[in-house]
């Protein structure tokens, strides 16, 4: 699982650095940029609330903006998410994480779950468009399904989850969207990613770009690590770190949903 070593430098080129929080002021996205430029950070990724200060505290760089669309429930309607791509690229954003409308997905409404894609897509109007499945809604199946659709609507990316849902990121649901979309887009995990080990454990499974908040402190970890002369090794890890069922939780997921995850715990159990 971690044959393929990576350096901090490679890993930070990788990290989308996050901050979402509902929270969050100038002085938290002022440090966002900040650590963006000392790292050298893919993109910072943000509330469009931020995008023109962002705008202005990056432009000196190559660092992308990411400006999140319909976000965190992906219940708003096409216009909706249209208008606040417009807006987000008129601001400067140079990339969408639009959430798809999990609802209309998870009722079988496919079509209107493309077109929802696609409209963003073209109000993105060049920008890179990921698509965030909340892979903590969906089986296995849907997965594959959505990222399918996804592909076939225009979006570059397919990426796992919000951060607000039910499931971070995992392995298995790496490798099923990989499968899905082959080498045509981008898989952005996303959820959850708070240390070295986890990073490169995704990236290992093939994800392109990394979603998180924790930036900072994962490149620091990858150094000392490094420095050390230590890694990874995958016998280490627990399969429930690793497998999406270990996050399988009746509370927040639609019973199927909890129940598919359940049976994928047994199934593993027994092999």
């Amino acid at each position: 699982m971690y044959s393929l070593k990576i350096s901090p430098e490679k890993l930070a080129n990788m990290i989308d650095h996050t901050n979402l929080k509902p929270f969050a002021t100038k002085k938290d996205i002022r440090k966002l940029c900040e650590e963006a430029l000392e790292n050298n950070f893919a993109a910072v990724c943000v509330n469009s609330e931020h995008i023109s200060f962002c705008t202005e505290m990056l432009k000196k760089s190559e660092i992308e903006i990411a400006a999140v669309v319909g976000f965190p429930l992906g219940a708003s309607t096409s216009k909706t998410k249209e208008a606040e791509t417009q807006e987000a690229v008129g601001f400067g954003a140079h990339e969408i994480d639009m959430v798809m409308d999990i609802g209309s997905f998870r009722e079988g409404n496919y079509f209107a779950v493309g077109k929802d894609i696609g409209k963003v897509v073209q109000a993105a109007d060049g920008a890179i468009v990921k698509v965030i499945l909340e892979t903590g809604f969906l089986t296995d199946e849907q997965i594959t399904k959505a990222s399918e659709i996804s592909k076939n609507s225009g979006a570059h990316y397919v990426k796992t989850s919000t951060g607000f849902g039910p499931m971070g990121a995992f392995i298995d649901h790496i490798a099923l969207m990989r499968q899905a979309v082959g080498k045509d887009l981008g898989v952005k995990a996303a959820g959850g990613i708070r240390t070295a080990r986890t990073a490169v454990r995704l990236i290992n499974a093939s994800a392109d770009r990394l979603g998180a908040s924790a930036g900072v402190a994962i490149v620091n970890q990858l150094k000392k690590i490094i420095d050390e002369g230590g890694w990874f090794y995958s016998s280490e890890d627990r399969p429930e770190d690793i497998y999406s069922w270990g996050a399988a939780d009746p509370k927040k997921q639609p019973k199927d949903v909890y129940d598919f995850y359940i049976k994928k715990k047994k199934e593993f159990i027994k092999r």
